[in-house]
C-alpha cells in the first residue's frame, strides 16, 4: 500500500467506543469507514463484511482495527530506532534484522511497506557481519538520506 493512510477517524471512534462507552451506531459511514479501515490493516474484505452483520461483529472488528494500528505502531518505531542504532554503530547486519523481524509478523500493508523500504534502502551498505570501520554517529547519519530543499 503505497499511499498516505488516514487513521485519525478510527483512532477517534475507536476513542469514543472503546474508551468512553459511546455506542457503535453502525451507521453508513461508519461501516465504510470500519471497512476501509479493514483493509488497510490487513483483514481481509469478507472477514469485514461478515463482521459487519452485527453490532458485536463490527465492535469486535473496531476492537482488531484499532489493536493492529496500536501494535504495529509501536513495534515499527521501536524496530525503526533499534535499526538507527544499529547503522549509527555501523552494524548492518543487525539493522536489516530489525526490519526482517518487523516484517515476519506484520500484517498492516502500511507497516510493511515502511519496513520493507527501509530494509531495500540498506541495499548497499556492508553485508554479512561487515560493520565501517570507525564509523561515527554524525558518519553514518549523513549517508541517511540526503536532503532535497523544495523549490531547487
Amino acid at each position: 500500500m503505497s499511499e498516505t493512510v488516514d487513521w485519525g477517524p478510527i483512532r477517534e471512534l475507536a476513542r469514543r467506543v472503546l474508551t468512553e462507552g459511546e455506542r457503535l451506531a453502525l451507521t453508513r459511514n461508519e461501516k465504510a469507514l470500519l471497512k476501509r479501515t479493514a483493509a488497510e490493516v490487513g483483514i481481509s474484505a469478507s472477514e469485514a463484511k461478515s463482521a459487519l452483520a452485527t453490532e458485536e461483529g463490527a465492535l469486535g472488528l473496531l476492537q482488531e482495527e484499532s489493536r493492529r494500528i496500536r501494535e504495529g505502531t509501536r513495534r515499527l518505531m521501536d524496530a525503526l530506532h533499534r535499526m538507527y542504532q544499529h547503522k549509527d554503530e555501523g552494524d548492518f547486519v543487525s539493522a536489516r534484522q530489525e526490519m526482517r523481524d518487523v516484517l515476519a509478523v506484520e500484517v498492516v500493508p502500511h507497516y510493511r511497506a515502511i519496513a520493507q523500504g527501509q530494509l531495500e534502502a540498506m541495499a548497499d551498505e556492508p553485508q554479512q557481519g561487515e560493520r565501517i570501520p570507525g564509523a561515527s554517529p554524525r558518519a553514518v547519519f549523513a549517508r541517511r538520506i540526503p536532503l532535497r530543499l523544495r523549490g531547487r
